[in-house]
């Protein structure tokens, strides 16, 4: 069971290569456009932030840090979606499924080998892809700086390195786990329907409407923002929201690991794995 899992999870790999390749992508984009922008307003940013407070000296020379490492993240949660969109989909398309049924792999090994790619594997991916791009984030600024003549202890002193790397892995753990209800509808609906993500989409934008017109609330819409935004409101303290997370007093996982919205989601994302194996033993290919 171990090694049959191990490379049903290894397939996934092989075959959507933009698990890696989209991360990395933007990783690049991130570091050139970062070059090019503090090669053109180094003298500047030198001079500002001498004259800045303290407080205010962190926070600008750790905001290129953070921004990075959010836009990978969030470019690996994105495709992470899509994945799960055309996880189960596609098979029936190529009509590759016949051919998976036909290896001692069982509908539940194979579910489940997917649904750990975009719970697990694409924000671990994502996580190594940011930390190297903070790196070399560092390794450019400490450059660029020094042929300014700038101190780079003294940069090196402002940045808080070893909890800013432990607020990032737990920023992708509490979203992993709270996204995991979202990833496992998604993966429903990929083996439920034909066409999966025209039908999210319609159905999430016509629940909304009809709930406005019906009953003029919007419960609906609150409860899609919530499940989108709300690992940031239950995982982490108010007021560190408002700056970027460097801290590890910024973070509350106890609110967190003791919130009903991420029980009840990790509940609701086993019934629908569930449902998508059955559904899966039943599908056929796509004519």
């Amino acid at each position: 069971m171990k090694g049959t899992f191990y490379w049903s999870v290894r397939r996934e790999l092989w075959e959507h290569r933009s698990v890696w390749l989209a991360p990395l992508a933007v990783a690049a984009f991130v570091l050139v456009a970062f070059t090019y922008g503090l090669s053109r307003s180094a003298r500047e940013i030198a001079a500002t932030l001498s004259a800045l407070p303290p407080g205010k000296q962190q926070h600008l020379v750790t905001m290129p840090f953070g921004l990075a490492a959010s836009v990978i993240l969030l470019t690996g949660f994105v495709v992470a979606a899509f994945y799960c969109v055309e996880a189960l989909n596609t098979e029936r398309r190529d009509r590759s499924i016949l051919f998976w049924k036909s290896m001692p792999v069982s509908d539940l090994t194979t579910v489940l080998a997917k649904a750990l790619v975009p719970v697990a594997v694409i924000p671990l991916v994502a996580y190594a892809i940011a930390l190297a791009t903070q790196a070399m984030v560092f390794t450019v600024s400490a450059v660029v700086l020094k042929a300014l003549g700038a101190d780079i202890g003294a940069l090196w002193a402002k940045l808080p390195m070893t909890s800013m790397t432990l607020a990032l892995a737990y920023g992708v753990a509490v979203h992993a786990l709270w996204f995991a209800p979202l990833f496992a509808l998604l993966l429903l609906a990929s083996v439920a329907i034909r066409r999966p993500l025209p039908w999210v989409v319609v159905s999430v934008i016509a629940l909304q409407l009809l709930e406005k017109i019906a009953f003029g609330t919007n419960y609906s819409g609150a409860f899609v923002k919530y499940r989108v935004m709300g690992a940031m409101t239950e995982a982490f303290r108010t007021d560190a929201l408002r700056e970027p997370v460097v801290q590890l007093s910024q973070l509350d996982p106890a609110r967190f690991f003791t919130s009903p919205g991420l029980w009840l989601g990790l509940v609701a994302a086993a019934v629908f794995l569930s449902i998508a194996v059955r559904l899966r033993r039943l599908r056929e290919p796509l004519s």
